[in-house]
């Protein structure tokens, strides 16, 4: 075994890792902590129950395959004991910084005397683009491995005090975080404002992704559903959701279209968009999870950007 462990955000990028012959073992992080029920105590078997459950139920995960993809990866984690030093690669996104936390607090607790480094993408030029790793060229990754941040010890305690906070029952704890600065993790308050922005809002009770599904499918009229999962895909902040995620959301919207083939809003959609009446009372469901958190039990405040307690 190297001295030297990779842990990457996911296959297609651990494919172009190995591409690139940078020496060290890889190992792929496959889960989707920003979506579903979490637990503080990543990698315990309640942390990984809760997850299977949700995966199971939401996306028909099956448990041969969490246990061949998921769980088999994260065994040969735990079983990585002599690596010295451990470099994390990540995305400016909220699907990759929560899953970067994670990574962090399970560093925290079992590998007390690595080194750890992070490489995330994101703001790499003058223009407004975030840009994810397999946006880059293999000088760039080089480039950006060989300048890759070393975490302090104070860094990692942060990373794990906000996953206790993401995973705690009350996001407004989140909400008053302010001394990100003091920390190496440039992308992660404009993530974890996006996960704030995940409660729905007190003006018509539908999130800010589910609005700005509905907005898209107005302004944008795409001619089909793959259209328009693009258009969504290609203007989502910092989210950082693929298809699947985009699917599932479609099938709660689904009453408030028309038509997905070409996209068309329904008379009350777009009273709905328009906040003249509220979506609130059809949507809501007590078993959904944003980390620790009860979707439904909060709402976002569009005006001041707080978050209120049911």
């Amino acid at each position: 075994m190297s001295s030297l462990l990779h842990i990457t955000n996911g296959d297609s990028f651990t494919e172009k890792l190995k591409s690139l012959k940078i020496k060290g073992d890889i190992i792929t992080w496959r889960e989707m902590l920003c979506e579903g029920k979490t637990l503080t105590n990543v990698g315990s078997e309640s942390f990984w129950k809760t997850r299977f459950e949700f995966l199971n139920k939401n996306y028909k995960v099956s448990k041969s395959w969490f246990i061949e993809k998921t769980l088999k990866e994260y065994r040969s984690l735990c079983n990585h004991k002599q690596q010295d030093e451990i470099v994390l690669w990540f995305e400016y996104d909220l699907f990759c910084q929560i899953n970067m936390i994670a990574v962090l607090s399970w560093l925290k607790a079992n590998r007390k005397y690595a080194q750890i480094s992070l490489v995330c993408s994101g703001k790499e030029d003058k223009t407004k683009k975030l840009y994810g790793l397999n946006d880059l060229s293999d000088e760039q990754l080089l480039e950006k491995y060989k300048n890759k941040v070393v975490l302090t010890q104070d860094d990692i305690e942060y990373a794990d005090y906000v996953w206790q906070l993401y995973c705690s029952d009350n996001p407004i704890r989140l909400e008053n975080l302010t001394d990100f600065s003091q920390y190496q993790f440039d992308y992660l308050p404009d993530a974890l404002q996006a996960h704030l922005q995940r409660f729905p809002s007190i003006k018509n009770g539908l999130n800010d992704m589910e609005n700005n599904i509905l907005r898209i499918g107005k302004n944008k009229k795409p001619a089909s559903k793959t259209q328009f999962l693009n258009e969504i895909i290609q203007n989502q902040g910092f989210l950082g959701f693929g298809d699947t995620q985009y699917e599932r959301a479609l099938s709660r919207l689904r009453p408030l279209f028309s038509s997905f083939n070409p996209v068309r809003l329904t008379k009350k959609g777009k009273e709905i968009l328009e906040s003249k009446t509220s979506y609130y009372s059809c949507i809501q469901d007590n078993d959904v999870y944003l980390g620790g958190a009860l979707k439904y039990n909060f709402l976002y405040n569009t005006d001041t950007g707080r978050i209120l307690k049911l």
